[in-house]
């Protein structure tokens, strides 16, 4: 019986599944039949509009055609009318002198008859019908304004509505990603003049092959684009691969979307590792900067969770070197944040090979900061570049302002002025450590070293703050700069 009473139920669930689904269509049919009217009374609307402003063009065009043969007519007849009464002007004037040679020729008087001749003469000489042209000025003929719209009848009689554009087809062999920007070119597989312009939709993915239904990242739509290629700018590539995507528009609708591709966009991505940082900088995911009761703020939440109940005091402040409570860190194999006067903070990943860049803009204000990498093994008490673990630029705006070079104690000054912002490049395999004007690419320093071990990102502030830029590619004019030797000639072999 309880068998039965649990197969019924079975039954009951699945039923009212399948009622819920056919209500659901039943509602979604009924919305479609909506729609069905309201976009065809848009159409309809839409396709009066357009016939509507092609009557409008044609009057307006019979009506400038209409006024030019009326201007030529009115020309020509003015000219005709001009000529004809000229012409009638001169035979008047032609006869009266033609009466006066006959009345003459009847003349008996010989002294008379010779003063007449001469006259009718001299007036015969000086006759306008002589001077006339006898050629018309303009032509009756007015075949130039005659018109033939075979061709444009035939181009409206096959006039349609606007065809679905075609999927597009994009060129991988084309497109390129380099410096943080992609470079899309693509194709229509069949000539459409219709074409009004092209939708381009992009996403990052961790995932490679093609996009999956489901991501975490939306869509990015670029609209308007009016030619079949399209340059992405500006972008952090924080994921491995972009998901790009592709569809023509017409001024009616737009076509389905090309097959998707999947780019893959390699670059240095990090975060900076709170658990190694002095405790007298605040650190973000990717900025950092100096407070300096931060040692102490925390180490009074420590004594007050243990129950201790004291004040910190500068004697038991972390600045002079009281150990803080240890925390497990990837990136330092769980060693101490650093401390004392080594206000430093490293990256959670290692580069153990291949090329990388990053970008560090710090505060103008910060009275002295540094950046560059270190062995995971650097000691807690360790300042950078003051060790053969560790390689930086540091700039000091305290007391007396210097930018130099440092390594294992060594320092280089620097004949340059600090940019706002620097950029790092790693080429761990070749062992060359770079520094460049983020903006300008200009080459300030390179160290040439053989990496041992893996390296971190580190950087290190006092009385300020700074910002990492991650998701960047190695910049062309940096490739170019490295294969030219620029940076070899340019390494300080006493800080290698």
């Amino acid at each position: 019986m309880e068998d039965q009473r649990e197969a019924l139920r079975k039954i009951i669930t699945t039923l009212a599944m399948k009622n819920e689904e056919t209500q659901t269509f039943i509602y979604s049919l009924k919305q479609m039949l909506l729609n069905v009217e309201a976009n065809s009374a848009k159409v309809q609307e839409d396709l009066e509009a357009e016939f509507q402003s092609l009557t409008s063009v044609l009057e307006e065009l019979k009506e400038s055609m209409l006024m030019k043969i009326k201007q030529d007519r009115a020309s020509r007849t003015y000219e005709l009318q001009n000529q004809l009464a000229a012409c009638t002007r001169a035979l008047e004037s032609s006869e009266e002198l033609l009466e006066t040679a006959n009345q003459t020729l009847q003349a008996s008087d010989s002294e008379d008859f010779s003063q007449a001749a001469k006259e009718i003469k001299d007036g015969i000489t000086m006759a306008p019908a002589f001077r006339l042209s006898l050629k018309a000025k303009v032509s009756d003929n007015m075949s130039h304004l005659m018109v033939d719209f075979a061709q444009e009848r035939q181009m409206l009689q096959a006039l349609k509505f606007l065809p679905v554009p075609s999927a597009p087809t994009i060129d991988l062999a084309e497109s390129l990603v380099s410096d943080n920007c992609v470079t899309l070119v693509w194709h229509m597989p069949d000539e459409d003049s219709k074409i009004d312009h092209y939708v381009l939709e992009y996403r990052k993915t961790n995932f490679e092959g093609p996009p999956r239904l489901k991501e975490d990242h939306p869509w990015m739509v670029v609209e308007g684009i009016r030619h079949t290629e399209h340059t992405l700018t500006g972008l952090k590539f924080d994921m491995k691969y972009m998901n790009i995507r592709v569809k023509a528009c017409n001024k009616a609708v737009a076509g389905e979307f090309s097959e998707p591709v999947t780019l893959e966009t390699p670059a240095f991505m990090f975060r900076l590792d709170g658990s190694t940082s002095h405790q007298n900088l605040r650190v973000e995911d990717l900025s950092a900067e100096w407070d300096a009761m931060g040692g102490k703020v925390q180490d009074i939440k420590a004594r007050e969770k243990e129950g201790k109940g004291r004040t910190a005091s500068p004697v038991n402040s972390p600045a002079r070197g009281t150990p803080s409570p240890k925390r497990m860190s990837s990136g330092r194999g769980g060693r101490d944040r650093f401390t004392a006067e080594s206000y430093t903070v490293l990256g959670d990943t290692l580069i153990d090979g291949g090329e990388h860049y990053w970008e560090v803009r710090f505060e103008p204000d910060s009275k002295a900061f540094g950046l560059g990498v270190a062995y995971r093994s650097l000691g807690r008490f360790e300042q950078l570049g003051k060790t053969a673990a560790s390689w930086c630029l540091h700039a000091n705006n305290w007391l007396q302002a210097s930018f130099t070079a440092k390594h294992a104690n060594k320092v280089k000054v620097l004949d340059s002025p600090v940019p706002d912002c620097l950029g790092v490049h790693c080429d761990f395999h070749q062992g060359l450590l770079s520094f460049y004007n983020a903006r300008t690419k200009q080459l300030l320093h390179t160290f040439k070293a053989k990496f041992t071990q893996p390296l971190l990102p580190a950087f290190t502030v006092w009385c300020g703050s700074f910002q990492v830029t991650t998701g960047l590619q190695v910049p062309s004019a940096v490739r170019c700069l490295q294969k030219r030797g620029s940076a070899t000639s340019s390494s300080n072999t006493s800080l290698t």
